[in-house]
C-alpha cells in the first residue's frame, strides 16, 4: 500500500470513529463513549481504537471539535455570505432553528447536552465546551451590535440581555424537540423569535 493510500485509510477510519462517536455522543452524552463499545461497534481492536486518539478525553474532545464542524456548517456558514447586521442574525436563527428541527445529529443539539453533563466539572473537555459556547456569543454579540449601530434595533437595546434570550429559546425548543417530541416547537420557537426582534 503506497504512503498516500495508508494516509488517505487513516483519515477515513478516524472521521468513521468521529462520526459514529459523535451520533452517540448527541445520545449519550460523552460519557457514553467508551473505547470498548466503539472497538466492538466499528468492528475494530481497541489497541487500532486508541491508536487514532490515545485517551478517551482525546476522543471527547475531537467530538467537540466535530460537533462545532457540523453547527459551522449547518448554522453559520449556511448565511455567512449577508452582511453582519440584523438580517444575518434573523437568517442565523432561522438556520439554528432549521438545524435543530432537522435533528441533523440523532439526540438533538449536542452542546446542549454537552455542556449539561460537564458545566459542574473542570478539565479540558469542560474548557473546550466553555470556548465554544464563548465564541458563539460572540458572533451573536457583533450581529446585535451592528444592527444597533444601523438603527435596525433600538438604541438602547440589552445586547447581553438579547443573548441570553435567543439561547433560552434555543434551549426550549431542543428541550421540547427532544424530551416532550413536540412537532409544534420549532413554529413556537418562531414566534418567540419574532416577538424579540420585534420589541
Amino acid at each position: 500500500m503506497s504512503p498516500r493510500r495508508s494516509a488517505a485509510d487513516t483519515r477515513e477510519t478516524r472521521q468513521r470513529i468521529l462520526g459514529h462517536s459523535l451520533a452517540i455522543a448527541s445520545q449519550e452524552g460523552l460519557e457514553g463513549l467508551t473505547i470498548g463499545r466503539l472497538a466492538t461497534e466499528l468492528g475494530m481492536s481497541k489497541a487500532g481504537l486508541l491508536g487514532h486518539f490515545g485517551t478517551k478525553e482525546t476522543l471527547q474532545l475531537a467530538v467537540v471539535d466535530a460537533a462545532a464542524e457540523v453547527f459551522l456548517r449547518e448554522v453559520p456558514r449556511r448565511v455567512k455570505q449577508l452582511p453582519s447586521g440584523l438580517r444575518r442574525l434573523k437568517d442565523v436563527c432561522e438556520a439554528w432553528v432549521s438545524y435543530l428541527e432537522r435533528n441533523v445529529l440523532p439526540g438533538g443539539c449536542f452542546f446542549t447536552a454537552a455542556t449539561a453533563e460537564f458545566d459542574g466539572r473542570s478539565g479540558p473537555v469542560r474548557d473546550a465546551l466553555a470556548g465554544m459556547n464563548a465564541l458563539w456569543r460572540r458572533d451573536l454579540r457583533i450581529h446585535i451590535r451592528r444592527a444597533v449601530s444601523d438603527g435596525d434595533l433600538p438604541p438602547d437595546t440589552d445586547v447581553e440581555q438579547m443573548i441570553y434570550e435567543l439561547l433560552g429559546i434555543m434551549l426550549a425548543l431542543n428541550h421540547f424537540l427532544q424530551l416532550e417530541k413536540d412537532a409544534a416547537a420549532p413554529a413556537r420557537a418562531r414566534r418567540a423569535l419574532e416577538r424579540l426582534f420585534r420589541r
